[in-house]
């Protein structure tokens, strides 16, 4: 694959939005979206924001944090909405934002969040170095300087375990 041209892309370039309806299904026994359901859902919609910022076929690395706020009810509508917040190398730290609605209540509410890392792979599988990030907003640029922090942490912490 030939080299890309160009060093950086904004931040808007990355945004991928997904919907999805919970049906009962995707519920356990008391109605409620199974934890993992979500999970799937948000590793699917992270995964595509990497791809896209890196053009590249992209695995997940880590899954930093996943805080569940409110919980999400059969035929609730569940929007992510996924951006990379920084790359460092290879690898891209993915934020993904949760909302439930329902459209007869008429509520919209952030029910989760979740940071996720991504690495871009070339066609042997191996790890290759990927756009530089470019936060144009006073939030992208928060979330920017906040990924920073939260490597350091994954790194210092692989470094206790290892």
């Amino acid at each position: 694959m030939a080299e890309h041209s160009k060093k950086a892309k904004r931040v808007s370039e990355s945004i991928i939005t997904m919907t999805e309806l919970v049906l009962p299904h995707h519920a356990n026994q008391l109605g409620n979206l199974l934890g993992g359901q979500l999970m799937h859902w948000i590793d699917i919609c992270a995964a595509l924001s990497a791809s896209k910022h890196s053009q590249r076929v992209c695995v997940t690395a880590s899954v930093d944090n996943i805080d569940f706020r409110h919980p999400i009810k059969v035929g609730d509508v569940v929007t992510l909405v996924a951006s990379v917040n920084r790359a460092f190398n290879s690898s891209m730290e993915v934020g993904v934002k949760v909302f439930k609605e329902n459209f007869s209540l008429g509520m919209h509410v952030h029910s989760n969040s979740a940071y996720l890392t991504f690495v871009g792979i070339d066609e042997n599988n191996k790890p290759v170095k990927t756009f530089e990030v470019i936060p144009e907003t006073d939030d992208e640029r928060r979330r920017y300087n906040e990924a920073l922090v939260r490597r350091q942490n994954r790194l210092k912490n692989r470094k206790i375990r290892n």
